[in-house]
C-alpha cells in the first residue's frame, strides 16, 4: 500500500517537471537529471525494497 502512495507521488512530480518544462517555465532536463542521479536512484530503490520486507 505504501508503495503505491510512493509511485503515484514519484508520477507526480515527473509529471509537474516535464509540464513546467514544456511550459517554458524551466529548463530542467529530466535525461540530464536521470542520467547525473542514477547511482543515487538505485541505492534509493534498493533500499526501499530491503527495509520494505520486513513489513
Amino acid at each position: 500500500m505504501k508503495s503505491n502512495y510512493i509511485l503515484a507521488v514519484v508520477l507526480i512530480l515527473v509529471g509537474a517537471i516535464l509540464l513546467a518544462n514544456n511550459l517554458g517555465w524551466t529548463t530542467v532536463s529530466l535525461s540530464k537529471l536521470v542520467s547525473t542521479w542514477w547511482p543515487a536512484i538505485l541505492i534509493a530503490v534498493g533500499a526501499g525494497m530491503l527495509f520494505g520486507r520486513g513489513k
